[in-house]
This record gives C-alpha cells, sequence and structure tokens, in this order.
C-alpha cells in the first residue's frame, strides 16, 4: 500500500504533483531536471541556489522555472 502522501503546485502555470516533504532539489530531479541548469522563481521571488535545500514544498507553492541554455 503506497503511504506517501502528495500535495499539489503551481509550476509554469499547470498543476503538478508533489510528494510531502520534498523539497526543491528533489522536487526538481522528480520531473526530470537537473537542478544546476535551471533558475527557479518561488512564490513570485527569484529564490537563490543557496536556499533551495531549506525551501521545503507546501500545498499551493506557486514555481515558474527556466532551464538554462548555453550557445553563442
Amino acid at each position: 500500500m503506497n503511504t506517501t502522501q502528495t500535495i499539489t503546485l503551481q509550476v509554469n502555470g499547470e498543476e503538478k504533483k508533489c510528494s510531502l516533504g520534498n523539497n526543491l532539489p528533489q522536487f526538481l530531479q522528480e520531473m526530470g531536471l537537473n537542478p544546476r541548469l535551471v533558475a527557479v522563481e518561488y512564490n513570485g521571488e527569484i529564490l537563490h541556489r543557496q536556499y533551495w535545500d531549506n525551501t521545503i514544498l507546501k500545498r499551493g507553492d506557486r514555481l515558474e522555472i527556466v532551464t538554462i541554455v548555453g550557445g553563442g
């Protein structure tokens, strides 16, 4: 029996599910994203990378995730 609880977040305007208690890097990895190659706006503010590990996602949080693309 799966006892993992999930919460719903808004990610780039779409509803996404997240495991309860996940921090930001865990969620990004669940989404298949490399945390080192994205920038994140968390509830309307750019969230500096130094705070990611301590940012536990909560029901109703709003994330805007932008993938960093290299090139020239």
